[in-house]
């Protein structure tokens, strides 16, 4: 019975060593998985929206408009006369505008998604025993889930149409054209009314279950096979009225040296002259499937952030103090064995697939 004992605790002894020899490596990166392209905008009618032919890009022009004062005042600048000399400068601007022309009543907004296998596997690791035991975490995870609930939630962000983000927004009709491509050819294509789902969780109207496990099972092959891929290219047509603005990315102008003379005040996104959204806007629309944080029931979706970042609130809703935050629930899985619930696996694996630098600092 003593020797038993002893060697049990030998054994243990044994396995704590054996996890404490694996250290994070300073060096640990993955390549994004959900590879998406720019999304270019055109216009046309509704009725006409099966026809290619008739559809004409949205182009990018300029307008000089003259602003009020409308922000908030200092308490200095709250004096009636101070405030009336302001009103008496006008706020002068020049900005970049995207309309529909007054004969068309549709925006056509169009990109490709390339699904890539590999999910778990490093563009660069320096520690090779890591490296081991990561891989057995993925394949342990691939073989009771094989990606399928996240393959699933990409699938509902598509037909959904939350990557129109602003231009979904008070739209009549908003229908997604999926269409599932090889070696050039289309082989298959799903049509979705995009109003038909809620943006706050992940419910599929009864219509469309079929269609949306057909496509959630080719992503889920593209990410969970060896040497494997996807390849869809999405159209979303949404019906917004005549002459109506859109909404194209806008860009990020660093220098801004210059601003007042001349610079216009707000820069949209175009390729070529052509207005379009950034490729990074769509991929955090496809990817806002994180209901598993605290407080979600609340919020709803996310993006897959490893902090669970949401910037227009300027909050992290994965703080590390709750231990639910991508680091600490990945070195626990892969370091020291500690099994995520299966919630937070299938985030943890989220973000791998969203890629990213991920390597531990060393130590100075």
């Amino acid at each position: 019975m003593l020797t038993s004992i002893i060697k049990n605790v030998k054994e243990d002894i044994k396995m704590a060593k054996t996890k404490s020899s694996i250290i994070p490596p300073s060096v640990l990166a993955f390549e994004r998985k959900l590879d998406v392209s720019d999304a270019l905008f055109g216009y046309g009618k509704w009725e006409e929206r099966n026809n290619s032919d008739v559809w004409n890009p949205i182009t990018i022009r300029e307008k000089s408009v003259r602003g009020t004062i409308s922000n908030r005042l200092k308490a200095k600048e709250q004096d009636p006369a101070n405030l009336d000399a302001k009103i008496e400068s006008p706020n002068l601007q020049t900005v970049d505008v995207a309309m529909l022309p007054n004969d068309a009543d549709t925006l056509k907004v169009r990109f490709t998604l390339r699904v890539i296998s590999g999910v778990g596997s490093p563009s660069a690791c320096n520690n090779y025993e890591y490296l081991q035991k990561l891989k057995e975490v993925v394949r342990d995870y691939r073989e009771k889930n094989n990606f399928f609930e996240l393959g699933r939630r990409y699938a509902v962000n598509i037909a959904n149409g939350r990557f129109l983000w602003r231009n979904r927004l008070g739209a009549e009709e908003v229908e997604v054209h999926v269409m599932h491509r090889e070696k050039g050819e289309v082989k298959k294509v799903w049509t979705f009314d995009a109003l038909g789902f809620s943006l706050r969780d992940f419910e599929i109207p009864e219509k469309y279950v079929a269609d949306i496990e057909e496509i959630g099972s080719l992503i889920e092959r593209g990410l969970a096979k060896e040497q494997s891929y996807a390849l869809f290219d999405i159209i979303a047509f949404v019906r917004i009225g005549e002459g109506q603005e859109v909404f194209p990315s806008e860009e990020l102008i660093l220098d801004k040296s210059n601003s007042k003379n001349g610079r216009k005040s707000k820069t949209l996104y175009s390729i070529d002259g052509i207005a379009a959204m950034h490729s990074q806007k769509i991929g955090n629309a496809i990817r806002t499937i994180d209901t598993w944080y605290p407080d979600a029931i609340n919020l709803g979706p996310i993006a897959i952030e490893p902090y669970g970042s949401v910037t227009s609130q300027s909050k992290a809703y994965r703080q590390p103090k709750q231990r639910q935050d991508f680091y600490t629930l990945f070195d626990n899985w892969v370091l020291k064995d500690e099994i995520p619930d299966k919630e937070n696996q299938h985030f943890v694996m989220a973000v791998l697939v969203r890629g990213g630098v991920f390597g531990e600092k060393e130590k100075e």
